[in-house]
């Protein structure tokens, strides 16, 4: 499971529990809850309502749970539990700090309803794991999790990137698409660049400032594969 798929599990989940907590929920009070657009919330009530949840629509007023329904407790096996605590290690050496903080904080969740002897478990392997130093990189990123929500939402980005011989700094504002996981373990956007009118990748360690703007676009039609597969032909027959 991805990061961008743990954070969205993890709002999931959220909705519920403010459905169970509150007779009525309208979708803009979620919305601003979670900081995501109302696009982004009907398709997560979608996703519920797909996955069974009795979710009401009552009109004009909101979203309830239908009468007496109550969402089981999350378990998780002993095996689960440390494939978590080991990505919270892995993850606290990413390249990208906000992604770090995000994946700390999702499985600080999820321990919190371990049963108590996995629990214990799980600290004792959490203090028996270290990433090696050599694997940190010097420059790191900050804007994984707000790249991720825009790409989610639609949304249009302004960024200022820094060359890489660090010698031109240009503004863009691109149509994020896909993000790239690079060999040398930092993040890349993938995104469409309307200055350069083409699909461009956008090393997330170059990019000096990044903002999202209020302009939604239309989702592109290729696929990642497709655009993957376009760039290995490219590299293959110069």
């Amino acid at each position: 499971m991805g990061d961008n798929d743990i954070k969205r599990v993890s709002r999931l989940t959220a909705i519920i529990a403010q459905l169970q907590v509150k007779r009525l929920v309208t979708a803009t009070q979620l919305s601003a809850t979670f900081g995501v657009s109302l696009r982004t919330i009907y398709r997560d009530i979608r996703a519920l309502e797909d996955a069974g949840i009795p979710i009401l629509m009552i009109e004009g007023k909101g979203y309830s749970l239908m009468e007496g329904y109550k969402l089981p407790p999350v378990m998780f096996t002993e095996d689960e539990a440390n494939a978590l605590i080991t990505a919270e290690q892995l993850a606290s050496g990413n390249a990208d700090q906000s992604f770090a903080a995000a994946m700390l904080s999702a499985v600080n969740k999820i321990k919190a309803v371990l049963r108590s002897s996995v629990k214990d478990k799980a600290e004792l392997l959490s203090g028996r794991i270290a990433v090696s130093p050599i694997r940190m990189r010097a420059d790191t990123s900050h804007s994984l999790t707000l790249i991720q929500q825009a790409l989610t939402d639609f949304r249009v980005l302004n960024l200022r990137y820094r060359s890489p011989d660090k010698e031109e700094e240009t503004a863009r504002s691109v149509e994020p698409f896909a993000l790239y996981y690079c060999l040398d373990e930092s993040w890349a956007l993938i995104a469409y660049c309307r200055l350069r009118k083409d699909f461009r990748m956008f090393k997330l360690d170059r990019i000096l400032h990044l903002e999202t703007t209020h302009l939604e676009f239309s989702p592109h039609q290729i696929t990642l594969k497709q655009y993957l597969s376009e760039k290995a032909k490219k590299f293959r027959h110069p």
